[in-house]
């Protein structure tokens, strides 16, 4: 069997083939073009292991070898460099040292994507790409107004009070201009960031493992979305140990000898995700459930970075677990998953509830008193309502880790349909 090494760039392949006893067969240099690349495997790569790393365009150029060659291998390009460490660096050299490792099975792989894995990452970059040309906007927005030496006097610059401010701040003819183009590349930026919130919403409405997440607390449309497009087949992961490791979410180990020291976290693997989810974490200090209780537990012994950084690697573990058992957050609250439920629900298809009491129930004690409650239904109902499956029954560990933080009381209470007062309008 062949082996073939390929040195992937945007314009050209370098391509070397060796026999398996690691004799160059051949070298050649094609255009990263699709008819070449199916040109080329038809003619050299039918009986071929085919080694290439990853890179911007490796999955096209696999979609079109795989169905061509015995065997395709995506490399991580991170390991590879240092297995195969050398001072002359040549795009020969790469493909060479490409074939050879996977000659003798030294190649360190990655998991390839399936198809929908792909288009899901695709959408997440967009977005994420999208929110960072906004920001840089917002940036040269604030840079005019601060060679001007003005202080906006409002807290939010691109509120609708603060667009109404800017478009009668009066300005010099160069800062006039300036700030203009600038407003009209927000808002078209503005325009497409929501065309891709749209379809992002569409697509977790139908697909059930972005709804599961979305009972975590703190993980909306978009961490579902990327969380879910970078672990991409669960049952790759034997533990969720491992899974937080790719994300970079576990701390660095330095041992030798009798010494082990562990330091930062890794920060490998995607970089987006793992922000996105140290942003959920800021917000589960509030939550009056267990992940609340670890943050302000860990925040009081440690600090908050430290607390926020371990709740994020906790939502990797507990959405492991929920995606390799197939359910929800058993410990949501009601009200705040509903409404989260409630607006994918409307924003994938436009259907709204109907509220109310059902035909044929008494009206509530309160009616008439002057107080303003309402309904919170229980969380296996919402659940139920979301098409969502159903919460197992406690073990018994997880009910003494619920007596041990005194949350017993609370793991009942959202188990139970109940009314809470209205906050009154301002």
């Amino acid at each position: 069997m062949p082996f073939a090494g390929l040195d992937v760039h945007r314009q050209e392949i370098e391509a070397v083939l060796l026999n398996d006893q690691g004799q160059v067969l051949l070298r050649q240099r094609l255009p990263t073009e699709r008819a070449a690349i199916e040109r080329f495997a038809r003619q050299h790569l039918y009986a071929a292991r085919v080694a290439l790393e990853a890179t911007t365009n490796c999955w096209a150029i696999a979609a079109i070898l795989e169905p061509l060659c015995a065997q395709v291998v995506v490399s991580n390009p991170l390991r590879t460099r240092a297995i195969a460490a050398a001072k002359i660096k040549t795009d020969q050299v790469d493909a060479l040292v490409l074939a050879q490792l996977l000659r003798c099975d030294y190649l360190p792989g990655v998991w390839s994507p399936d198809e929908p894995t792909r288009q899901m990452r695709q959408s997440a970059t967009e977005r994420a790409n999208l929110s960072a040309d906004r920001t840089r906007v917002k940036n040269r927005i604030h840079a005019v107004l601060h060679q001007r030496l003005i202080q906006p006097p409002m807290d939010d610059l691109f509120s609708p009070r603060g667009r109404a401010w800017l478009s009668e701040l009066p300005l010099d003819e160069l800062g006039a201009a300036h700030l203009q183009r600038n407003l009209q590349q927000l808002d078209l930026i503005e325009q497409q960031l929501a065309a891709v919130d749209q379809q992002l919403a569409r697509d977790s409405y139908h697909n059930p493992q972005v709804k599961l997440l979305l009972t975590l607390p703190g993980v909306d449309i978009v961490v579902a979305q990327a969380l879910l497009s970078s672990l991409g087949d669960i049952e790759r992961f034997p533990d969720p140990d491992k899974a937080a490791a790719y994300l970079g979410l576990v701390p660095s180990t330095y041992q030798s000898g009798n010494h082990c020291y562990h330091g930062r976290i890794t920060k490998q693997g995607a970089s987006h995700t793992r922000w996105l989810l140290t942003e959920a974490a800021q917000h589960i200090d509030r939550h009056p459930g267990p992940l609340g209780v670890f943050f302000r537990r860990l925040a009081k012994k440690k600090n908050r970075n430290v607390a926020v950084v371990a709740v994020a690697r906790k939502l990797v573990t507990i959405a492991w677990h929920m995606l390799k058992n197939n359910e929800p957050y058993r410990y949501a609250q009601p009200k705040t998953v509903a409404a989260k439920l409630s607006r994918l629900r409307v924003r994938a298809t436009g259907r709204k509830n109907k509220g109310g009491l059902p035909k044929g129930h008494k009206r509530t004690a309160q009616y008439g008193s002057g107080v303003r409650t309402r309904a919170v239904p229980a969380l296996d109902s919402i659940y139920a309502q979301e098409q969502l499956p159903s919460l197992a029954p406690l073990k018994p560990g997880e009910a003494a880790m619920l007596a041990e933080h005194h949350l017993t009381d609370y793991a009942a209470t959202i188990r139970h349909s109940q009314r809470v007062p209205r906050r009154s309008s301002p």
